[in-house]
């Protein structure tokens, strides 16, 4: 942790299709781990109504800088398997999970006013990163459905 590094840090969980489910943004000087628990809370789950059940996530792709006891001690409890990039060996066979977040920050990141930082305010800036990933998802949904 670099104490005096300014700055924000973008933390997304995104679907496997890629379609960003929950963002959020953090000081750069804050670890990764600490935003992983709030952002798996956060998600909402799709229910079956004819079973009353939820659908959860089955698995997590991570970096090394996700890798806490705690965090798997809470993802497993609910059932969530995690697999983090561990060495440089894992990280070239998780490189085909990887790319779907890498693909969705270029999604995001499409937007102009997201790309260089204009914004001053952090809640300003989550605004328009929530905004983008909500234009995102609409602009799937079209695809799909047309």
């Amino acid at each position: 942790m670099d104490r005096g590094k300014s700055g924000s840090k973008l933390h997304i969980l995104p679907d496997a299709a890629g379609l960003p489910l929950v963002v959020e943004l953090s000081a750069a000087n804050t670890p990764d781990g600490h935003r992983l628990k709030p952002m798996v809370t956060r998600l909402q789950l799709s229910h079956e109504p004819v079973r009353g059940e939820y659908r959860k996530p089955g698995k997590l792709h991570a970096d090394k800088a996700y890798d806490h006891p705690e965090l798997q001690r809470r993802l497993g409890s609910k059932r969530i398997e995690v697999r983090i990039a561990r060495e440089v060996k894992s990280s070239t066979r998780l490189g085909r999970h990887r790319w779907v977040i890498e693909r969705t920050i270029a999604w995001l990141f499409g937007y102009r006013r997201l790309s260089p930082r204009y914004e001053r305010h952090p809640d300003a800036y989550l605004a328009f990163l929530t905004l983008a990933a909500v234009v995102t998802c609409y602009k799937r949904y079209l695809k799909l459905t047309i």
